[in-house]
């Protein structure tokens, strides 16, 4: 890397940490790299190795080094500018399964959890999502994943015929946990439909980890713990629910 690119590299950075008021100790606990390293980059005493810049993007979600241009016969290399225009490379911290908690519309205390699948879709050219275990199948959701450099925040687009459902979601924790809220449809009387929002969380699944879905009541053993996810949304200031 030379040195052009890499002062380019360390000015996004600063450029990031600054518009998201986030600490340089921050981001290195969230890149998984050194506080040392991460101030040697910026100030140019050290050069940025590939690995490091990788991790970076990975936390930031937003591409630092230059993005080649891909010919026509080529696969798009980043997604459309109305979902943020990330690279393919810069979003892979994104892709997996996550279980997925939401209130039951229709029985109050109730825990809705379901699997929701994210990955990357070479033909259209962005993170796409798709829902899976769901107790209600046939309401089972797809669609594109919107990372926008000016919010910070991921964004679950469904677009059925200019029918939207939106999940606005803050970047994961350390733990790579994602909460926020889901707007949708509900039923309401009879067959009308009316919007309703919910606190709304994603965590990431472990391949060797048993998780209960479906319908989770009072009485179930995991409920305690999915409720306290749930509650997260609003105590530690990932959304808010005015009164």
């Amino acid at each position: 890397m030379n040195d052009a690119d890499a002062q380019m590299i360390a000015r996004r950075v600063r450029e990031e940490l600054a518009r998201r008021r986030l600490s340089r100790q921050a981001l290195a606990d969230m890149a998984r790299v050194s506080i040392s390293t991460l101030e040697k980059a910026l100030s140019g005493r050290r050069a940025f190795t590939l690995a490091t810049v990788i991790r970076l993007e990975q936390a930031l979600g937003v591409p630092l080094q230059k993005i080649p241009a891909a010919s026509p016969a080529d696969p798009l290399v980043a997604s459309p500018d109305n979902l943020g225009a990330y690279s393919q490379n810069a979003v892979r911290w994104l892709e997996g399964r996550y279980l997925t908690l939401r209130p039951s519309f229709g029985t109050p205390g109730d825990i809705f959890a379901y699997v929701t699948i994210i990955q990357w879709d070479a033909e259209q050219g962005c993170l796409v999502f798709s829902e899976a275990e769901r107790l209600d199948s046939s309401f089972s959701q797809s669609g594109k994943v919107s990372l926008p450099h000016l919010s910070g925040h991921i964004y679950l687009v469904t677009n059925v015929e200019g029918q939207y459902r939106l999940a606005v979601l803050g970047r994961p924790t350390i733990q790579g946990a994602l909460y926020g809220i889901l707007t949708t449809l509900m039923v309401g009387h009879g067959s009308q439909l009316i919007p309703a929002a919910a606190p709304f969380v994603m965590l990431r699944l472990k391949a060797e980890t048993e998780i209960a879905f479906g319908r989770i009541e009072a009485n179930h053993p995991d409920y305690v713990r999915y409720r306290a996810e749930l509650d997260l949304v609003t105590s530690d200031g990932f959304a808010h629910f005015p009164k």
